[in-house]
């Protein structure tokens, strides 16, 4: 590439990241590592209307629980700084009134009853999208409009004023997107955008595009959303003579729901019972917790890596990638127009293979505190165990004790199912004589504890395979779970004899 790679991740702290903002935030960190670039955050929040507190540190929080890493920005400072455009509040102004100064944008005095009334005329005239532009500007109070004299009258008496950019009546905008092609846009479908509000802050059009020409950033990669905007950021780039450093621009495809009917919203993850957001957010105004994926039990790098793929392919079947391969892999090119659907059930699915990776005492761990906080003691070696038989049937690590709690208390109920259709008088009784067997053994190693099993099944005339889930059902308590006699030897013996005798007393 001809100039160094910059890009930036640019959210504007109005409450808890999307997944689609993560997985912005994700595409340029790639595209900026494969290329040996820079990666900044900057933070965009000129609409104070709509700030959150705690949406800023929730942000950074997120985004370095997944492993994406910033070169430059808001909480790690650089060359640029400050890197918080109400920060940056004071140097606006000057690129708004150059444009002015230039022809390139106006002042305009209409207030919000003007502007409604505006609104309603051109309702009333059936224009299908009613808008301050070309035409209807010569109507409106402003310094086209108005004569010179009246113009600095109402400045020099601080009449409220806002400057909106004065866009051609007539021109094609074209865009090349590294995604979509030639995007083609007439001006005359646009109207005259507010460039700086009347509160004295720019709006997200002119702080975007001047803190991108200043930080010299050479890609913007955005959300779809930004499309319909680029027209005007390319026509801002012309004002003020900086077309040489137009970043070269990217527009992603949308997140949908699970159905592909439809934006993604939070009230996707609510209606299933899946968290939302990466990380757990703190409602400020309420003070209510909304646990994350992090808090659920995801690993950020199933996350990561299924976000990765939501619009995005490497060109082949592979799917299972970490965040260094992804580097090496991603291409802006191999992105999708169309919007990706957001399956819940496919995010599962990597999750599961990460937690399979992870090590026996690794997971142990991770569930020790929701052992210790259920008033359980058991060594580390033996809770490695556990883990090592029953991962394989986990999805999240909060899996652990629904799947898992007969390994450290005595079943409080049974399979009713199993019950009904495997336990007999007759097996219960085989239970007290296996119990006895047991009893006898010396070594409660898995192949001693089948031997035994299978003797007894043989001395009192059962099939040991019709017996078996039976057995299970006295142990755990449960229909399926891992290695029958892996588990019994893992129990131990006194536990499992117990365990016969209460299974005999309870199911009769």
């Amino acid at each position: 590439m001809s100039r160094p790679v910059r890009v930036r991740f640019a959210p504007s702290p109005t409450g808890p990241l999307h997944p689609g903002g993560v997985r912005t935030a994700l595409f340029n960190y790639l595209f900026a590592r494969q290329h040996g670039g820079t990666f900044i955050l900057r933070v965009e929040d000129t609409d104070q209307t709509r700030f959150v507190p705690g949406a800023e540190a929730f942000i950074v929080e997120s985004l370095s629980w997944c492993g994406i890493r910033f070169d430059e920005g808001v909480h790690l400072g650089g060359p640029h700084a400050p890197y918080r455009q109400s920060e940056r509040k004071a140097m606006y102004r000057q690129y708004a009134e150059q444009l002015v100064q230039s022809g390139h944008a106006y002042y305009a005095f209409d207030s919000e009853e003007e502007l409604e009334a505006m609104r309603e005329r051109l309702k009333a005239a059936q224009v299908a999208s009613p808008q301050y532009n070309s035409i209807t500007r010569v109507n409106m109070k402003n310094s086209l409009s108005l004569p010179h004299d009246e113009v600095k009258r109402r400045l020099d008496a601080g009449d409220p004023y806002v400057i909106r950019f004065r866009m051609p009546r007539q021109e094609e905008v074209k865009v090349k997107d590294m995604i979509r092609g030639w995007v083609v846009v007439n001006t005359a479908q646009l109207d005259d955008k507010v460039l700086f509000k009347s509160d004295g802050m720019p709006t997200y059009h002119l702080a975007n595009v001047v803190d991108d020409y200043l930080m010299d950033i050479s890609h913007v990669i955005r959300g779809e959303e930004w499309l319909p905007s680029t027209p005007l950021h390319v026509l801002l780039y012309r004002a003020f003579g900086w077309e040489e450093k137009m970043p070269e621009f990217a527009h992603l495809p949308l997140l949908l729901k699970p159905d592909g009917d439809g934006k993604l919203s939070k009230r996707d993850g609510d209606r299933l019972g899946l968290p939302f957001y990466a990380t757990s957010w703190t409602n400020p105004e309420t003070g209510e917790v909304t646990p994350g994926y992090r808090e659920t039990g995801y690993f950020p790098e199933a996350y990561v890596n299924f976000l990765a793929l939501l619009g995005w392919n490497p060109g082949d079947n592979r799917e299972i990638f970490s965040l260094e391969e992804l580097v090496s892999a991603f291409s802006v090119e191999r992105i999708q127009k169309h919007g990706a659907r957001y399956d819940f059930n496919k995010l599962n699915w990597f999750n599961q293979h990460y937690l399979r990776l992870q090590s026996d005492t690794d997971l142990a761990k991770a569930v020790m505190p929701e052992l210790q906080q259920r008033g359980h003691d058991f060594n580390k070696i033996y809770v490695e165990e556990v883990c090592r038989l029953m991962k394989e049937r986990w999805t999240l690590v909060s899996d652990f004790w629904t799947s898992s709690a007969f390994f450290f208390e005595m079943p409080a109920d049974y399979d009713e199912q199993v019950k009904a259709k495997k336990w007999t008088p007759e097996i219960g009784a085989f239970m007290l004589k296996l119990a006895s067997a047991f009893e006898t053994m010396k070594d409660f190693e898995p192949a001693e504890v089948e031997a035994s099993f299978r003797s007894c099944c043989e001395k009192e005339g059962f099939k040991a395979n019709a017996i078996l889930q039976a057995l299970r059902l006295a142990l755990s308590g449960q229909g399926s779970g891992p290695a029958l006699f892996e588990m019994a030897s893992l129990l131990g013996q006194e536990e499992c004899i117990r365990r016969l005798k209460l299974a005999k007393q309870v199911l009769g």
